[in-house]
């Protein structure tokens, strides 16, 4: 053992001064959460369309009758034998927050590019009900920049999380954690990273679309459940590379 170890009264004494700054960063994250809140609104003016289990679909439509909307888009290019892993784990923390967020006037929708059956199917696999459309050769995910093309990630013009190259995705050669998650998606890394995680939120007004968010990379991290226990528990995250699974891939012996 080498981690510290203390008298109870020691402990609570470190407890408390922890407790300030936890306070503190509870009361900046409520801050930033009426920034976010503040931000200006883009009208969307271009069509987009989608496909669903009920057919093809604006992104109006998407709301489903609600005034606002949360788009996760997850990595599920349309040659992608499945889901991200990433994204999958992310995702498993979806389904319990649907209803809620339904009967709170938003609804939540996860958009990839694969083909629709492609994309129910894998649903089936990992045992989901959340809404999941197909934005497939449409605009929608360049617009949001969360998908590029063969050519944009050949001459370096990705600009993703409003910046130019830098993410690890980016890199040539491929890191191995890329190429890592890239096989379990049973592709190569390039075609991995042209598809790329994110949330976007628009709000509908008098008829009208407006986008007003858009977040990606770290920014997706409060949304993965198992990182807020890990950030909580003992060893916290002690990772080295995609250590995770998809939930179905655990050997649970």
């Amino acid at each position: 053992m080498t981690h510290q170890v203390v008298s109870r009264d020691e402990w609570l004494k470190a407890r408390l001064d922890l407790l300030e700054a936890e306070k503190d960063l509870t009361r900046r994250s409520d801050e930033l959460a009426r920034r976010r809140q503040a931000l200006p609104w883009v009208r969307v003016d271009k069509t987009y369309r989608f496909d669903t289990e009920q057919g093809r679909a604006t992104l109006p439509d998407l709301f489903r009758g609600r005034s606002q909307l949360l788009v996760y888009h997850f990595m599920f290019g349309p040659d992608y034998r499945a889901g991200c892993p990433s994204c999958s784990a992310v995702a498993d923390g979806f389904d319990g927050s649907v209803v809620h967020l339904a009967h709170h006037d938003v609804t939540l929708m996860a958009v990839s590019r694969a083909p629709l059956g492609k994309l129910l199917d894998y649903r089936q696999r990992m045992g989901w009900s959340f809404p999941w459309a197909s934005s497939g050769d449409g605009d929608f995910n360049f617009d949001f920049n969360v998908s590029f093309t063969y050519r944009q990630q050949r001459e370096g013009d990705i600009r993703y999380n409003y910046q130019r190259a830098g993410h690890a995705l980016d890199i040539q050669p491929a890191p191995k954690p890329v190429v890592e998650l890239a096989g379990m998606c049973g592709i190569d890394a390039a075609t991995y990273g042209r598809d790329r995680p994110g949330v976007s939120a628009f709000v509908m007004e008098d008829g009208t679309v407006y986008h007003t968010y858009s977040t990606y990379t770290r920014g997706v991290d409060g949304l993965w459940s198992m990182y807020q226990w890990l950030d909580r528990a003992p060893k916290g995250r002690n990772e080295q590379g995609p250590w995770f699974r998809r939930h179905d891939e655990y050997d649970m012996r």
